[in-house]
């Protein structure tokens, strides 16, 4: 019983309000799309793949080009771009282009996420730019490559779809 009360004291130290927008608000925003499927099930299966598909490229693209920031208020060393805030823009433009007072709001909360990032000094503003910068162009490229195949699925098929957004 005792461990349970250390480890909930240091989980409440460590909770400050930008070390949530920081770390953990990308996972809550993850946890509410899932959330907002299997229970209101207004969002299909094929918007969750494209936003999860989208934050992964945002993060594959931001791994790739990862540069080191010299300073000494960065602990890792590469801090440009933003992965957090390629992840959490990937995820929120993605929402957005599906449904657009849902993705408002997740706009809102990848805002959120870069602002912690910035307020808890692991990133510089640029870092949080040049990541979202990464999670939009994301979504661009997962659209763009969405619709090429579903042409080409028409024509080898002969039926024509609805389109995906709603």
């Amino acid at each position: 019983m005792n461990d349970l009360k250390y480890i909930v004291a240091i989980l409440l130290e460590r909770m400050s309000p930008v070390n949530f927008m920081a770390s953990f608000l990308i996972w809550v925003m993850f946890a509410i799309l899932f959330a907002l499927w299997v229970l209101d099930k207004r969002i299909k299966k094929e918007q969750i793949y494209h936003a999860v598909l989208a934050s992964i490229m945002a993060w594959l693209l931001s791994e790739l080009n990862n540069k080191p920031t010299f300073t000494l208020t960065v602990p890792h060393g590469s801090a440009f771009p933003s992965d957090h805030s390629a992840i959490a823009f990937g995820l929120a433009v993605s929402v957005w282009s599906h449904h657009k007072r849902l993705g408002i709001a997740f706009i809102v909360a990848a805002i959120l996420v870069g602002l912690g990032r910035v307020l808890g000094n692991v990133h510089y503003f640029t870092d949080i730019l040049g990541g979202a910068a990464l999670g939009v162009i994301s979504v661009i490229i997962l659209e763009k490559l969405h619709v090429a195949l579903q042409r080409n699925d028409e024509k080898s098929s002969g039926v024509k779809r609805k389109k995906h957004r709603t």
